[in-house]
């Protein structure tokens, strides 16, 4: 069994993912992928990942999303904690954003969806690397 630590990309566009899993192989990391929110869940469950990249927007519209919450619902802690750095595309197109710097009173930073980091697409490899590290160091500690 490989010491390195295992990255598992979830996302439904096997050109990006590619491209991700050469560059986190470049960086040392070990990587396998899943390429639908079901299997996802099946390989975090099986495989244990150190962390999951997960997609927000995947052919069932907001899969990412119910991916997410259905991990965060999983009967075993060691599932459940997986940190989560997701990809989006979705602040360059609109001002929603799923991280706010502050709270609203209700929900601090970061408390909205549970997840550890968020990476805008298109993806800069070095920034990438960079967040996979962080949240690597941090664990399931939220942002």
């Amino acid at each position: 069994m490989s010491d390195r630590q295992r990255i598992l990309i979830v996302d439904d566009d096997r050109d990006l993912v590619e491209a991700l899993k050469l560059t986190l192989e470049g960086a040392g990391f070990e990587v396998t992928a899943a390429f639908d929110a079901p299997t996802g869940l099946q390989r975090a469950a099986s495989d244990a990942p150190d962390l999951i990249i997960l997609d927000v927007m995947m052919p069932n519209a907001t899969e990412g999303f119910h991916f997410v919450w259905t991990l965060r619902q999983h009967a075993e802690e060691r599932v459940r904690s997986i940190p989560i750095v997701m990809l989006t595309a979705v602040h360059e197109k609109t001002s929603l954003r799923f991280y706010p710097e502050g709270g609203d009173g209700t929900y601090r930073s970061g408390e909205y969806l549970p997840v550890q980091e968020f990476i805008d697409k298109p993806v800069d490899p070095a920034r990438l690397v960079e967040k996979v590290r962080q949240v690597l160091a941090r664990g399931f500690e939220l942002r």
